[in-house]
């Protein structure tokens, strides 16, 4: 009988690991595989409901199929440009007509007005996906056939190709790098070699489920991936999945130290630990979730994307993970022994929390302070968009056309504003954008497809090309856009509407701003909820969301200081802020649940005062090392060499330690000493 119990007891974690195998192995192709089912097209994320967006619908009649321009610029070497030298850059363009990459026909080589340069447009088919940088290359090719001068490729094309060639590899590069940061720090914490190693698997495999589910349901349509959300999903899971490890090996050494018997010490250490997990895997979820709520295509779609990879995690967290350590047992220490005794943690912390308890105001007020300090300079922060030059942190070939583009050409050349309105108010309309400061022409697009001649009327419209004095992608090409809008929005009966890139700039930062107003009031709103019932009190929450609210504030003042003014960023992508608001504030509650949910513990049976001093103790060195794991996994997004991306590391990575070594570690512990038992109101606690 007893060796019947004891085969029963080994059934479910081998039937577990069996089937982690079996997903491991069946779907880890897919996590190289998200690239397949993504676009990286920015046109796919508009605002739904923007002005830009029903432009691009309303100009689909104007032209065959849908197009990216590819602007060519030729810089002559010495002298000027000559007829010949037009003429071959014209021949060069129209070389290329007829090939299946190219959506109509190329436009002739135009001499700049100080003579020193020429300018074409080739429009390619925007679904070109892969094929769009050797398209952009041959292109590039061609026009280098055109003696003494040099060649650059810019516009939107280029850009699309510069941006596929950074999320080129992202899956090995990126995940790689992660994991690498991950496993060190683990081996650092542990001091042990096979531990790691089973977190690392258990974080891998729950990545592969979470990419196959996301594969599936991108395929069906279900949800939009592009590069950026495919590299947050890969750190999200990776992240997650080492916390959440990290707080359930932490638990499962102590009960060893306190039971011994391995099967007893999991089912204590999921039974202590496992409602932890849960809500705060809860927290980020429903907090990704609230994305959903965004106007914006790529936010929305990394919502449940965001959520799916973090059920995923947790799912691997309380199931194979604990599989595996009842398998091994002590052995998955090794060669570091847990201790045959409860843990009573590490001595720095035990001094940490002593501090806390002597001289609580103190703390809470050291701490306090400087966070406000940084959190002043929070408004200083331009989260406005980032211009093209300051898109990627390397150089690129679209910067490098676009900056000698605008030496010899009007800043908007080749891709202008357009402007769709009813065809018998053209006139009005034309003149209307020519007298707006800005402009440097407008003409309505003619039956050969390009401005000039008669008017092309299709359904009673046409489409007007309003070429900007300035760069498109520039804050004065804005301002000019804005101004265009209202001047033709005010020709009666002309029902004008204003698109382009830099309307899609202008109405992708008016709808970051008010997903930021909609969705952080909803996140916060879901986090105190959950707070509410794990914890079972009131006034407690709303200390923990108001810390990691103000920890976010001083994070975005600290961005300010080192992008704007350190590296000279003109300041954030517009989506910036909402990406680390959802980050921070959902994972800097994750710790304070991991912290108050074992002083609560502690407080059932020591009281509150010596609840907060036992809890800070045995939680500190966990969720220190969870906080660095999670700050090294965000951190590694800087292997991409994108601007967002960096940014975005960056918050994510500062905001988690700033939280984990401030205001996990001194200011929530310090304030509820400091309150006492009314921090557990309604739910009464002794305060000794």
């Amino acid at each position: 009988m007893a060796d019947k119990i004891r085969g029963a007891r080994w059934a479910v974690p081998v039937l577990l690991l069996v089937v982690w195998l079996g997903i491991g192995g069946a779907l880890g192709p897919y996590a190289g595989r998200l690239g397949e089912v993504a676009t990286n097209d920015p046109a796919s994320f508009l605002p739904e409901s923007a002005e830009s967006t029903k432009v691009i619908e309303a100009q689909r009649v104007f032209q065959r199929e849908k197009a990216l321009p590819a602007i060519v610029v030729w810089q002559v070497r010495d002298g000027a440009v000559t007829p010949q030298t037009q003429a071959a850059a014209t021949s060069a363009l129209a070389s290329l007509n007829g090939s299946p990459e190219v959506a109509g026909q190329a436009s002739p080589a135009l001499p700049s007005k100080d003579g020193r340069a020429l300018q074409g447009v080739v429009p390619l088919r925007s679904d070109l996906g892969d094929r769009m940088g050797p398209s952009v290359e041959k292109i590039r090719e061609a026009a280098a056939r055109v003696p003494g001068t040099d060649v650059h490729v810019g516009g939107p094309a280029a850009i699309q190709a510069d941006l596929k060639d950074a999320f080129a590899g992202i899956d090995g590069l990126l995940l790689g790098a992660a994991l690498g940061v991950v496993l060190l720090i683990l081996l650092l914490v542990y001091r042990s070699v096979l531990l790691p190693l089973i977190i690392i698997v258990g974080a891998v495999f729950a990545l592969a489920l979470a990419c196959a589910v996301v594969y599936v349901l991108a395929d069906r349509g279900a949800v939009m991936v592009d590069g950026q959300v495919q590299g947050m999903l890969s750190i999200l899971v990776i992240g997650a999945a080492t916390d959440y490890a990290l707080l359930l090996t932490a638990r499962f050494r102590e009960e060893l130290g306190v039971r011994g018997d391995r099967f007893a010490a999991i089912r204590a250490a999921l039974r202590r630990s496992a409602g932890a997990i849960v809500a705060s895997a809860a927290t980020v979820a429903l907090g990704l979730l609230a994305l959903l709520l965004s106007d914006l295509t790529n936010t929305k779609a990394l919502g449940p994307v965001g959520a799916i990879g973090i059920a995923c995690a947790v799912l691997g967290t309380l199931t194979f993970l604990p599989a595996m350590l009842v398998v091994f047992g002590r052995v998955a220490y090794w060669p570091a022994k847990p201790p045959r005794r409860s843990a009573q943690g590490h001595a720095v912390w035990q001094k940490i929390a002593a501090v806390v308890d002597r001289h609580p105001r103190r703390i809470w007020l050291l701490s306090l302070l400087p966070l406000l300090v940084l959190a002043a300079f929070m408004p200083t922060l331009r989260a406005e968009g980032l211009p093209t030059e300051e898109t990627f942190v390397n150089e690129v070939p679209s910067v490098q056309a676009q900056r000698v583009l605008s030496e010899h050409f009007p800043g908007g050349s080749g891709d202008p504003a357009v402007v769709i309105a009813n065809a018998r108010r053209v006139n009005e309309v034309t003149r209307a954008a020519q007298a707006v400061p800005g402009v440097a022409s407008a003409a309505p697009v003619g039956r050969t497809g390009r401005p000039g001649g008669p008017p092309l009327v299709v359904d009673g419209r046409v489409r007007i090309d309003v070429t900007l004095a300035s760069a498109s992608d520039g804050d004065a090409a804005k301002r000019t856009v804005e101004r265009l809008r209202a001047a033709v929005h005010a020709v009666p009966d002309a029902e004008a509407m204003v698109g382009g890139r830099t309307a899609q700039l202008i109405d992708t930062q008016d709808t970051a701003t008010r997903d930021r107003n909609v969705i952080a009031p909803v996140v916060l709103a879901v986090i105190l909820v959950i707070l509410f019932a794990l914890l079972r009190a009131v006034v407690l929450p709303l200390v923990l969301v108001a810390t990691v609210a103000l920890g976010y504030f001083a994070t975005l003042g600290v961005t300010a200081l080192v992008f704007q003014g350190l590296l000279g960023f003109s300041g954030t992508d517009a989506s910036v802020p909402l990406y680390g608001f959802v980050f921070l504030v959902a994972l800097g509650v994750d710790y304070n649940i991991f912290l108050m949910t074992r002083v609560r513990e502690e407080t059932l049976t020591h009281g509150a005062r010596e609840g907060i001093r036992r809890g800070l103790t045995a939680t500190g060195g966990v969720i220190t090392s969870a906080g660095v794991v999670l700050a090294a996994t965000f951190a590694a997004l800087v292997v991409i060499p994108l601007a967002f991306l960096a940014q975005i590391a960056f918050i994510v990575a500062f905001g988690v330690l700033l939280d984990t070594l401030v205001i996990r570690s001194l200011l929530v512990p310090a304030l509820a000493r400091d309150i006492g038992p009314a921090v557990w109101w309604p739910t009464r606690r002794r305060s000794a």
